[in-house]
């Protein structure tokens, strides 16, 4: 986790500026996902994230410019309609929200585990936990791959 405290406010904003946000506190937790649909959405073959309560996360402009795509009721990916860039997306069966933290000041992302290892498409070995899917808290099978 961040040196986050729960009175800190961070700005974020898409790539353009046009969508702009703030989060509040500290995430839930931070980690990596190599699910097919993010690298898809990332256009990269690992995703990080950060996954916040939604109180936390509100946007302050640029509302009109904000898009959402869901492929799947499990994320509804918010991105600007300007540029294109993304911004966060909503996990409605989670009760939490993903904040891709590159376009957030002042907080730097710290990932504790990769998730969806089971579908990655290259290796990470760095020493945290990886699992299949998902842990059972956050109702995955909790069942960890080697690196």
């Amino acid at each position: 986790m961040s040196d986050t405290h729960q009175s800190d406010t961070h700005q974020g904003a898409c790539f353009c500026g046009a969508v702009q946000f703030t989060v509040t506190g500290a995430p839930n937790v931070m980690g990596f996902c190599h699910c097919t649909d993010c690298a898809g959405w990332a256009g990269a073959p690992v995703n990080a994230f950060s996954l916040w309560a939604p109180d936390a996360v509100q946007v302050t402009a640029g509302a009109d410019k904000l898009g959402s795509f869901a492929k799947t009721e499990a994320s509804h990916r918010k991105f600007c309609r300007e540029c294109g860039g993304h911004v966060f997306s909503e996990h409605p069966g989670m009760g939490l929200v993903d904040v891709y933290l590159n376009v957030v000041q002042g907080v730097q992302h710290e990932g504790a585990l990769h998730v969806f290892y089971g579908e990655r498409t290259m290796s990470v070995p760095d020493g945290l936990p990886k699992y299949r899917d998902l842990p059972k808290e956050f109702g995955g099978s909790g069942e960890l791959l080697p690196e």
